[in-house]
C-alpha cells in the first residue's frame, strides 16, 4: 500500500505524525468546500474524512463525497466532520466508523456543534485549544458508569458544557461554571478519576476510521457500487462549482481548472468547442426528458469512438483521464451525453411531427457553409 493510496484530511482530532505512522497515508488539512472534488485528482483509492471546517468557512458538500463514490474512490467518515457526513450518507455508500458516527446514526446526536472545538493553526499542528462536546458526554457517562458521579452531577456536567460556547469550553471553566452542583467530595473524586487523563473520544475515532480505510486498501476489496436508488442529478450550480475548484493533470504538475479554462477561453475555436459541448448536453437533456436512455452498447461504441479519434492505447487511458481532469466515471457519463445525442440525430425525423430528414439536414448545412455549389456539377455551357 503506498501513502497516496490513502487521502486523509485531519486536524485537531489526531496529530498528523501519528496517523502517518499509524497507517501509511497522505494527510491534508481539514476538508472544506471542494477539497474532496481537488483530491480525487491525486487518483487516491481511498478517502477517510476525519476533520473538516464549518462556521467561518464553507463545509465539505455531500455532492463531493458522491462524485468520489461515483469515481470508485471508498469513502470513509468518523471523528468530526466526517462522522456527521458518514451518518447523512451511509445510504449512498460511505463507510462510517467510530462511536460519534454511531450516536449520529441513531439520532442521539444531530448537530455539528457537538463535534466542534476551537484549534490552532496549521502551523501549530492544529491542537485542539477546547473540548468538544462528545468528549464531555463521553466522561460524563463513563464517570456516571464508574460511581464517580451521580446521574444528577454527570447531568450537571452535560448542561455546563451544553452552556458553554464551544471557543470557551474547557475542563478548568466548565468545573468552575459547575458551582455547588458539585459537592467537595466529588470535585476530588473526580480529580483523582482524571488525574490518568480522560479518553478523548474524537482521537479513538479518527484512529479506527483511518485504519478501517487502510484495512480497506490492503485487503484489495472493491468500493461496494453505490446502492441503486433514485438520485437528483446536481445541479446547475454544484457542476460549475465543482468544474471551477478541480484540479488536473499529472500529480506533479496539477493545474486549476479555472486556470485551464481561462487559457481555452482566449482559443481561437473557443467558441466551437463551447457550441459542440452545448449541442450534446442539450440534445442528451431532450433526450432523457423524452424517456430515453442510451443501451449498454451504445455507450461503449461512443466510447471506442472516441479512443479511436484520440488515438489512446487501453494502457494509456488512466492518464489521458489524469491530463483531462477526469475519471472512468465521468468519462462514461460524457460518452452516455454522445450515445444519446446520435441517438436523437438518428431519429430526428420522428422527433417532430413534420422532422427534418437525413438529406435534408445535409443539404442545409452544405448551403450554409458554401459546400453546396462547389459539391454541385459545373452547368454545361450552351
Amino acid at each position: 500500500m503506498r501513502p497516496e493510496d490513502l487521502i486523509v484530511f485531519l486536524g485537531p482530532s489526531l496529530p498528523e505524525a501519528e496517523a502517518e505512522a499509524l497507517v501509511p497515508c497522505r494527510v491534508l488539512p481539514p476538508a472544506g468546500q471542494g477539497d474532496l472534488w481537488r483530491a480525487l485528482s491525486l487518483r487516491p483509492r481511498a478517502i477517510a474524512l476525519v476533520d473538516g471546517v464549518f462556521e467561518a468557512q464553507p463545509s465539505v458538500w455531500h455532492h463531493e463525497v458522491l462524485a468520489a463514490l461515483d469515481a470508485g474512490v471508498a469513502v470513509f467518515g468518523g471523528g468530526s466532520m466526517g462522522a456527521l457526513r458518514a451518518a447523512e450518507l451511509s445510504g449512498h455508500g460511505m463507510v462510517g466508523v467510530g462511536a460519534i458516527f454511531e450516536a449520529y446514526q441513531r439520532g442521539e446526536l444531530v448537530d455539528d456543534a457537538e463535534v466542534a472545538l476551537l484549534h490552532a493553526d496549521a502551523e501549530h499542528g492544529f491542537r485542539g485549544l477546547t473540548v468538544p462536546l462528545v468528549n464531555v458526554r463521553h466522561a460524563a457517562r463513563r464517570a456516571r458508569e464508574e460511581g464517580v458521579l451521580s446521574p444528577e452531577e454527570a447531568q450537571a456536567l452535560v448542561d455546563a458544557a451544553l452552556a458553554a460556547f464551544y471557543q470557551d469550553r474547557t475542563w478548568p471553566r466548565l468545573l468552575k461554571a459547575l458551582g455547588p452542583a458539585w459537592s467537595p467530595d466529588t470535585r476530588a473524586k473526580w480529580a483523582t478519576w482524571t488525574a490518568p487523563g480522560l479518553v478523548d473520544l474524537k482521537r479513538e475515532d479518527a484512529k479506527a476510521c483511518l485504519q478501517a480505510a487502510a484495512a480497506f486498501i490492503a485487503s484489495g476489496a472493491r468500493p461496494a457500487p453505490p446502492p441503486d436508488r433514485p438520485r437528483a442529478p446536481p445541479s446547475s450550480y454544484v457542476r460549475r462549482r465543482r468544474l471551477v475548484e478541480g484540479l488536473c493533470g499529472p500529480e506533479d504538475a496539477l493545474r486549476s481548472t479555472e486556470d485551464v479554462l481561462e487559457e481555452l477561453r482566449a482559443a481561437p475555436d473557443a467558441a466551437a468547442l463551447a457550441e459542440a459541448g452545448l449541442r450534446r448536453a442539450l440534445l442528451a437533456g431532450w433526450a432523457r426528458s423524452l424517456g430515453l436512455s442510451p443501451t449498454p452498447e451504445e455507450v461503449a461504441r461512443a466510447e471506442a469512438d472516441v479512443w479511436r479519434g484520440l488515438g489512446v492505447a487501453p494502457e494509456g487511458r488512466e492518464a489521458w483521464w489524469a491530463e483531462q481532469g477526469l475519471d472512468a466515471h465521468e468519462f462514461r457519463r460524457l460518452c452516455e451525453e454522445r450515445a444519446l445525442e446520435r441517438l436523437l440525430l438518428e431519429h430526428a425525423p420522428r422527433l417532430l411531427p413534420d422532422g427534418p430528414s437525413w438529406d435534408e439536414a445535409l443539404a442545409s448545412e452544405a448551403r450554409l457553409q458554401g459546400r453546396w455549389g462547389r459539391a454541385a456539377p459545373a452547368r454545361r455551357k450552351r
